[in-house]
């Protein structure tokens, strides 16, 4: 089987121009507008699925998907970070940030590490290749969720996971069958 994966990036929020590690913060109105503009270029998938976080559900809608929820798309869990700003955390704890940036097994918020995350999205992947049908899956999913599909899908190091620039609302497509992924990146919704 074949599937043609859609990963839509969601609008911005708050959070994301404050660099706000993620607070379960709402998209903002220019978000909203901008992904409501968008859904008019978007062709019906097959299937859809979406984070769990308000901005990624927000977006799903404004796009006028009707996803289902799906926890291995989560975000990564930030611990006590959570809410805070990347340069209020890096002031207070400048070597934890450090670690963090540099090496994808750690974790010194107390939550996920970045190889977790990356295994968790990896699984996700992997189930949707081991159907037996071929279909259209868009999935509107954070940032950080979209860089471990395409680390995964490319078997690429952790340590590529900061490379990437993953920007509002743009697409990601994988192509994939037997665990065998295609990448096309960047095309914008609008």
């Amino acid at each position: 089987m074949t599937v043609r994966l859609t990963l839509i990036s969601p609008a911005t929020s708050e959070a994301l121009r404050d660099v706000r590690f993620d607070d379960q913060s709402p998209l903002d109105s220019a978000g909203i507008a901008r992904a409501e503009a968008a859904a008019a270029g978007l062709n019906p998938p097959a299937r859809t699925y979406v984070s769990p976080s308000p901005r990624c559900r927000q977006t799903a809608r404004a796009l006028g998907l009707r996803p289902e929820p799906s926890s291995g798309l989560a975000a990564c869990d930030m611990g006590r970070w959570r809410g805070r700003t990347l340069d209020a955390v890096a002031a207070a704890e400048e070597e934890a940030v450090a670690a963090w940036l540099s090496d994808p097994t750690a974790a010194p918020h107390g939550g996920e590490s970045l190889r977790d995350v990356r295994l968790r999205v990896g699984a996700w992947l992997d189930a949707l290749a081991d159907g037996d049908r071929s279909e259209h899956i868009t999935a509107v999913a954070e940032p950080d969720v979209i860089r471990a599909a395409v680390l995964h899908a490319l078997t690429a190091p952790d340590e590529m996971f900061w490379r990437m620039d993953i920007r509002p609302l743009t697409a990601t497509h994988l192509t994939g069958r037997a665990h065998r992924w295609n990448l096309r990146i960047g095309s914008t919704l609008e």
